[in-house]
């Protein structure tokens, strides 16, 4: 163990936090403990995305702790929910100042990994990278600031110049970036100029992969599950559910947290929806696991926003982790992953009428819908396990050193 890599980990999310961010950082930890890497990471108080902090971490501004064989030090962040931009905005600047707290404490290592929040995480990795003087990789899980730029969030020409600029920095400064979707990759390249040596495409990828499992039900399940953000069109969904209504052998789950719960069920409740069920409710991970399996098709309702449709979200290796067909609404990098996986049927945005012909074309044809879970399973399994995903950061990182 002499040799080892040691791996520094910032990453404001991490389990029990939910999300893509803390899954994604979550999965590179194990991938890296199954090398043999020494990991150290800093993460916030858990928090995320309901902003309730626990007992334990009251009163403190750090913790120490263990996940597995990694050690987490964990720092304050406030008691926020993640019910708006400005909340999430004040947590990112508060984890940039508490993560440095732990600076004298985190002894020696060979690489900072900046996993997140996207562009926040950059600037404590500076830090920690010049003070140590070490290597430090940027990762990209979403497009910043362009997905402010596309919300409408900013506006102004000179503030979108100093964001621009920002992001520049995050991109050029470290040696090496791992955005988790080749749409991302194109971005970072052609608008940033950064070169494509440097830009490496890791997926999330999956802890651990179930066996395939079968179960008949009375009632056929198409299932959405993840956050309910601004990221998804759930309109597309809903106005399936209500062409469908009619079939009582179909019904419809949305499950999750985020800021579009109240519209979701608003509308639910305006379009009638007997056949939809709104679950909002935080399931721990034997019973969210339970119901992900009950499902018969995932849905991907993707925006039509490119910042969107540019990356590839965790969800979709979850879906196939359970061998079930996705339905995939998208013109970008979901629908072509998708399609190379041959793990589902792809929809244009908007497309209602196209949406309800998927759905009944794996209602109806059984053998099809095994086939294509299957194949996505088999993918994920043996392209996408936290082994495979820390295999090739592994081989990354010491590249870099």
């Amino acid at each position: 163990m002499g040799n080892c890599l040691k791996v520094l980990v910032l990453a404001q999310y991490f389990p029990p936090d939910m999300g893509g961010a803390s899954t994604r950082a979550s999965n590179v930890v194990k991938g890296l403990l199954s090398k043999d890497c020494k990991v150290k990471v800093v993460a916030a108080f858990p928090h995320y995305p309901h902003g309730k902090v626990s007992r334990k971490y009251r009163h403190k501004a750090i913790v120490s702790e263990k996940a597995g064989d990694a050690k987490v030090l964990r720092v304050w962040i406030p008691a926020l929910p993640h019910s708006c931009i400005v909340n999430r905005v004040i947590l990112h600047f508060c984890f940039v100042i508490s993560s440095l707290f732990v600076l004298p404490f985190v002894g020696d290592f060979d690489v900072v990994w900046a996993a997140n929040p996207n562009l926040f995480c950059f600037f404590p990795a500076v830090v920690y990278g010049f003070v140590k003087r070490k290597s430090i990789v940027r990762n990209v899980d979403d497009l910043w600031p362009e997905v402010f730029y596309e919300l409408g969030l900013v506006r102004s020409g000179l503030i979108r110049k100093v964001l621009d600029f920002l992001a520049w920095l995050s991109y050029v400064v470290p040696v090496a970036v791992t955005p988790v979707s080749a749409g991302y990759k194109r971005r970072i390249i052609g608008k940033y100029g950064v070169s494509s040596e440097k830009v490496h495409v890791i997926e999330v990828g999956v802890d651990g992969v179930n066996p395939l499992k079968t179960k008949e039900k009375s009632r056929f399940v198409v299932m959405y599950s993840g956050v309910l953000g601004l990221g998804y069109d759930f309109d597309i969904v809903l106005d399936a559910a209500s062409l469908l209504a009619k079939n009582e052998e179909i019904v419809f789950v949305i499950r999750g947290v985020g800021e579009l719960a109240s519209r979701l069920r608003r509308r639910i409740w305006e379009l009638n929806l007997n056949n939809v069920v709104l679950d909002t409710n935080f399931l721990p991970k034997d019973k969210l696991s339970a119901l992900l399996g009950s499902a018969d098709v995932f849905v991907l309702p993707m925006a039509s926003a490119s910042f969107v449709d540019e990356g590839l979200p965790t969800k979709v290796f979850e879906y196939q982790v359970y061998g079930k067909p996705i339905i995939c609404v998208s013109n970008g990098e979901p629908a072509k992953y998708v399609e190379a996986t041959g793990s589902g049927l792809v929809v244009k945005p908007k497309d209602v009428d196209g949406f309800v012909k998927a759905v009944y074309t794996v209602y109806k044809d059984r053998k099809l819908a095994s086939e294509l879970g299957r194949k996505g399973w088999q993918h994920v399994s043996e392209n996408l396990t936290a082994g495979k995903i820390g295999e090739r950061m592994y081989r990354l990182f010491k590249s870099l050193i």
